[in-house]
């Protein structure tokens, strides 16, 4: 008698409801968070300083922003009297006064950028091909030392240098020319401060393209060389490509900075006679707020000049992401 093996029935299928549902992951993720707190909060608590830096000096006062559509009176309120509106900004869009620093901020953002991004690439590369590692540190302390200089020392050394019986004029009188007051014509403003502005900030951003060299691997510039590539090709087909992404970065954060350019220093070395060319929104909106006590003006100019600086940040982003592909977010 034979017997026949029978496949054992197959097992019902399970409803939806009877599927167990998976686990929430916020506990899990609450779990680990407060693990990894407890674990390094040493490293964690050194965050609390520079947030409270932050809050306290960067997002709490744009509270005040709130003056631009009021009334403010000193003594009064410190969000103003009463509401008025986009008067204010309509007053500084029909000041011809502010259009011509408007045009002043524009002309020495351009010019600084022009001059103090590029430099610093090139400084770079020429610090990167020298071998003599003593010459080396020697040009790059020099180089490195007037960033740690104040803004009032620089200052005062650029007043000393172009005053009347200064080392500039002197110059000019070994040639035979006649003395010039440098800081007293409009036209030599913007050649003195961009001048004073490379000097003091090219050394120092040398730095992070420094760093950002010594990534570069160094097999593509042997695949290089066998395939004939000159020194210029090298670096030009490897080199600036290798530090791509740092420049595109740094190049990004000085677009950000273009409308607030360099308030202290041109404070300190303007006067009325070269205001036609070294006063920009910044020096301007000092004037206004603080000379004339007419805060709610200022406070709209302030406004406006970050929204233009906002703007300037995300168009740079965006075009960036797009064509290089590298960007900050």
């Amino acid at each position: 008698m034979t017997s026949t093996l029978r496949p054992p029935p197959p097992a019902p299928p399970r409803s939806p409801a009877a599927a167990p549902s998976p686990a929430p992951r916020s506990p899990r993720r609450r779990r680990s968070w407060q693990q990894a707190l407890r674990r390094d909060w040493q490293l964690y608590s050194l965050a609390v300083l520079p947030l409270l830096f932050f809050l306290v000096f960067r997002y709490l006062p744009m509270i005040g922003n709130i003056i631009a559509f009021r009334r403010f009176k000193p003594g009064g309120s410190i969000f103003g009297e009463y509401w008025v509106g986009l008067r204010y900004f309509r007053m500084f869009l029909t000041d011809p006064t502010f259009w011509e620093v408007f045009t002043n901020t524009l002309v020495l953002g351009t010019l600084t950028l022009l001059f103090c991004f590029p430099l610093p690439i090139v400084l770079a590369l020429l610090l990167n091909e020298v071998r003599a590692r003593r010459f080396k540190r020697f040009v790059q302390s020099v180089s490195y030392l007037p960033h740690f200089l104040s803004i009032v020392i620089v200052a005062a050394m650029v007043m000393q240098l172009t005053s009347i019986d200064g080392t500039a004029n002197q110059l000019v009188r070994i040639v035979g020319g006649d003395p010039v007051a440098f800081l007293q014509q409009a036209e030599w403003f913007r050649t003195i401060y961009v001048s004073s502005e490379v000097w003091q900030t090219v050394g120092w951003g040398t730095i992070l393209y420094l760093a950002a060299l010594t990534t570069i691997d160094e097999d593509l510039y042997e695949a290089a060389r066998i395939d004939g590539a000159s020194r210029l090709r090298q670096t030009w087909h490897v080199t600036l490509p290798g530090i791509r992404p740092t420049m595109v970065t740094l190049l990004i954060l000085n677009i950000g900075s273009f409308m607030a350019v360099g308030f202290e220093k041109i404070l300190l070395l303007y006067n009325p006679l070269t205001y036609p060319t070294a006063d920009v929104i910044s020096t301007y909106l000092f004037r206004m707020g603080f000379q004339s006590s007419n805060f709610s003006y200022a406070a709209a100019i302030g406004l406006f000049e970050a929204v233009i600086g906002l703007i300037l940040v995300l168009s740079a982003n965006l075009i960036s992401r797009r064509t290089v592909g590298t960007s900050l977010w």
